[in-house]
């Protein structure tokens, strides 16, 4: 479904990287609390145009995409392995599933009864739509390193290259803003920080843990300002079922098919985010502890 509609997205990551710069290097007048309030949702955008080009937008040649798309105004998360991460996320038997979804936040019962009180209390915080937006960077970023480590160490010499041009790229640009910027690099880490905050509302709703894996995502039926930032993963039924399918393209498609997606999710829906967090803002969404058996221990032990 690719046509030369696909300037929007082209259009929109060269105006997210315009205002970006001017954000960081520009507008000197500007408080660095102002800078830091319109860097969040920028930052949360750049994330959201990541996701959009990893799945083959808005040109054909992925190494292009990839190329646009990598720099790393997130700070805390190497475009690349999070594209390789993602793309097995995307594998819909694994969906939520505490050892084969990269992108899961659950624990398997008998590592969560293994673990000490203190982090089960800060882990069914997390659970919390405040609690996602605040902790949810940090225990994130230190869980997926943490993992990237242990696989590195695993013999996979890839993610080591890749995290040594993350940092290097970090580096650099941290070396830059304080050279050459207009604004405080603290204060540009925890623009990046709540950024990855505000990514986390759409995240935090977006899969539950149930048998059936077409019912495990979410439709949230909004499109108010936070639908542009996600660029539409609200509707995140669709965008499972229809991976390939452009942003812009999204919200008539849904409505089009509506009753169908409905049906094929088991009704997994939210009126607006406004819900969500009146519902989960200081409410755990589900228990941290897995509800069913991981796959890899239904599996049978090879003889």
């Amino acid at each position: 479904m690719r046509n030369n509609a696909e300037w929007r997205t082209l259009l929109l990551a060269g105006v997210c990287y315009a205002v970006w710069f001017l954000l960081a290097f520009g507008w000197a007048g500007l408080p660095d609390t102002l800078r830091v309030l319109f860097l969040i949702p920028l930052i949360t955008l750049h994330s959201s145009l990541q996701h959009e080009f990893l799945h083959g937008h808005p040109f054909r040649n992925q190494k292009l995409n990839d190329l646009i798309i990598s720099p790393p105004i997130g700070v805390l998360v190497p475009y690349l392995r999070f594209k390789s991460c993602h793309l097995t996320h995307h594998i819909n038997e694994n969906i939520t599933d505490p050892y084969d979804d990269p992108e899961s936040y659950y624990l398997d019962r008998d590592v969560w009864a293994s673990i000490p009180g203190w982090l089960k209390h800060v882990l069914t915080a997390n659970n919390t739509l405040v609690g996602r937006i605040t902790l949810g960077p940090a225990l994130a970023a230190v869980g997926f390193a943490r993992s990237e480590w242990l696989r590195s160490r695993a013999g996979d010499p890839a993610i080591s290259a890749t995290w040594f041009r993350h940092v290097l790229a970090v580096a650099t640009l941290f070396y830059l803003i304080a050279r050459y910027g207009s604004l405080h690099p603290m204060a540009y880490l925890l623009a990046a920080y709540f950024g990855m905050g505000l990514l986390m509302v759409r995240s935090f709703i977006e899969h539950q843990a149930t048998e059936k894996a077409n019912q495990r995502s979410v439709i949230v039926e909004t499109r108010g300002p936070l639908s542009l930032l996600f660029l539409n993963n609200n509707y995140h039924s669709v965008h499972h079922a229809y991976p390939s399918l452009a942003w812009y393209r999204i919200p008539a498609f849904f409505r089009e098919n509506r009753a169908r997606f409905l049906r094929m999710n088991g009704g997994y829906r939210y009126e607006s985010y406004w819900e969500v967090f009146k519902r989960h803002g200081l409410r755990t969404k589900e228990p941290v502890a897995y509800p069913m058996e991981p796959r890899r221990k239904r599996r049978p032990d090879p003889a």
